[in-house]
């Protein structure tokens, strides 16, 4: 009588989980790292990035309501300091009291932003491409070069930009070393309250408005930046 042959399940080829190439560019997003602390004396940069393929958050009917949204995140101890709009990412400079004030702050942005300018364009859903990026600056010269690179961004993306960005809190920052015709009405933003963001970086020298933005440099030997989840 023939043996019957036992069939067992293949263990090698096909589809498996952490194997192949991985995911280069924005397709990894930014890492899942464990959470550093923060300290209150110290102002953050945050940069914040939507999904892709929405329309350009500079754009004349997006905008305002992006603003909106960054002008009503100021609350308590989170305090939004001066800010930028690019055409699918914001850069912020905020204040906050430890980290999970900082987490929840900029949550609380986000959503913020998100529902205003969903209801403008009429959609739904997520708005975010990623969880939000935060370092924290802790010299005065780091947060001098932070307001550089945030209140002058748009030269990086807008070929031939002069004076200040409209788009930005530049209208409303009191730090300019020429002479700037600064808007009136309601602040989007708050004034700053740390030593370093109010004061310290003020003696490196105001910035100018043809100012251009320089690379910020990688810090060594210290812990990481901050990746939080939006949501």
């Amino acid at each position: 009588m023939p043996t019957q042959l036992e069939l067992r399940p293949r263990t090698w080829g096909g589809k498996r989980p952490g194997v192949g190439r991985k995911p280069s560019g924005r397709k990894v997003g930014v890492p899942h790292r464990t959470r550093p602390s923060h300290q209150t004396r110290h102002p953050v940069h945050v940069t914040l990035r939507a999904l892709r393929g929405l329309p350009s958050l500079r754009a004349d009917a997006v905008f305002p309501a992006v603003r909106r949204g960054l002008a009503d995140a100021s609350r308590g101890d989170f305090r939004v300091v001066e800010f930028s709009v690019q055409r699918d990412h914001v850069h912020l400079i905020v204040e906050a009291p430890d980290a999970n004030g900082l987490s929840r702050g900029v949550q609380g942005l986000a959503i913020r932003v998100a529902k205003r300018v969903n209801r403008v364009l009429g959609r739904c859903g997520r708005f975010w491409g990623d969880r939000f990026h935060a370092r924290a600056l802790r010299t005065p010269r780091e947060v001098r070069n932070a307001l550089v690179y945030v209140l002058q961004n748009w030269r990086k993306h807008v070929p031939g930009a002069r004076g200040i960005d409209l788009r930005s809190s530049a209208a409303w920052f009191g730090g300019w070393s020429n002479p700037v015709r600064l808007a009136g009405g309601n602040r989007p933003v708050v004034r700053a309250q740390t030593w370093l963001a109010a004061v310290g970086w003020r003696r490196l020298g105001l910035i100018s408005p043809e100012e251009a933005p320089a690379r910020l440099p990688i810090r060594r030997n210290v812990e990481p930046a901050g990746q939080y989840p939006i949501l």
